[in-house]
């Protein structure tokens, strides 16, 4: 399988790994962190959960997948599989670090539909910004939006 975009970033943290999982479970409040997160049915955090989604990426289309935690493992580890628009895996990991926590965010994903399949080919480098731009901002938004009012 072509594998169009994969992601690895490591997040730094100032506080306890516990802590920042704390906020990472919470899926009622997602869309709330992240409103390009249109659309949203996910009701639990644990193996075998299935979470349909639609994201509107900073680009002209949006996109429709379920995500389903194929393993997952307390303040450790949850492992991913992603069917729909895009195809593939995401994984993070968390460790504790002394000056607070570390997760690592890894992910192969590919177009399944294929007029976003012809988009990625063509438009790499729009596809990989898309990609990236949400991941950043994925982050800006929940470390302002749970970690910030929500730990205090």
């Amino acid at each position: 399988m072509q594998v169009d975009v994969r992601s690895d970033r490591r997040l730094r943290f100032d506080e306890e790994r516990a802590s920042v999982w704390a906020h990472i479970t919470r899926i009622d409040r997602y869309q709330d962190w992240w409103p390009w997160l249109s659309e949203f049915d996910g009701t639990t955090f644990s193996e075998e959960a299935s979470w349909r989604c639609v994201v509107k990426p900073p680009l002209p289309y949006s996109l429709h997948f379920v995500v389903t935690l194929v393993e997952v493992i307390d303040h450790e580890l949850v492992t991913a599989r992603i069917d729909g628009d895009i195809t593939g895996w995401a994984q993070l990991t968390a460790i504790d670090r002394e000056d607070g926590s570390e997760f690592r965010l890894t992910s192969e994903l590919r177009p399944a539909r294929r007029t976003l399949r012809v988009l990625a080919r063509l438009a790499r480098p729009v596809a990989t910004f898309g990609h990236d731009r949400l991941l950043d901002t994925g982050e800006r938004q929940f470390r302002k939006g749970a970690l910030r009012s929500e730990l205090r």
